[in-house]
């Protein structure tokens, strides 16, 4: 008797997950999000800003989160961050996600190090696109942020990189 309801059960959940398969790829689509254009400055100021910049489109209008793995050398991958995408930006994406970085005092906290971000886009059918990679070098001498081309990117932030990032003096952190 156990074993029919197990069987039953088993079938019932093996039809509700083909169905989910087969409903996303129909009512969502297939088509997969693509990051047309990226940017962001490679050396910056512990305690600056630093602004991401992409440009993204998916045919369907179904791109739902901007996703982004940060590595710190001497602590390696931070959890992953997810930025939702407006509604309005589900089909062409244009604007920056940044991420706030803190300001060391006393000691030698991101001064002269190097982070690492991977950025990719999500669609609502769980289609990723290709990655774009960046590495930001803490230098405090550096003077201004490089900015992006010309009339290329618009300035609107999607939101923040939610990452705080540790110290590179505690965790063994390398160097350039």
């Amino acid at each position: 008797m156990n074993i029919k309801i197990l069987t039953t059960i088993f079938i019932v959940l093996c039809l509700a997950v083909g169905y989910s398969i087969w409903a996303s790829a129909d009512t969502i689509g297939t088509a997969t999000p693509v990051i047309t254009q990226a940017f962001a400055s490679k050396e910056l100021r512990a305690g600056d800003t630093w602004k991401v910049y992409l440009k993204s489109s998916e045919p369907t209008g179904d791109m739902q989160y901007i996703v982004c793995t940060l590595y710190q050398p001497g602590w390696g991958d931070y959890p992953v961050s997810r930025t939702r995408i407006p509604e309005e930006g589900s089909k062409e994406l244009n604007g920056y996600v940044y991420l706030n970085t803190p300001i060391p005092e006393g000691y030698s906290f991101l001064k002269l190090h190097t982070i690492n971000l991977t950025v990719q886009i999500e669609d609502k059918a769980g289609h990723y696109s290709q990655p774009v990679e960046f590495s930001l070098y803490f230098d405090p001498r550096a003077t201004v942020q490089e900015e992006p081309p010309a009339g290329v990117f618009k300035e609107q932030a999607f939101g923040p990189i939610l990452v705080y990032l540790h110290p590179f003096d505690v965790g063994g952190g390398e160097q350039k």
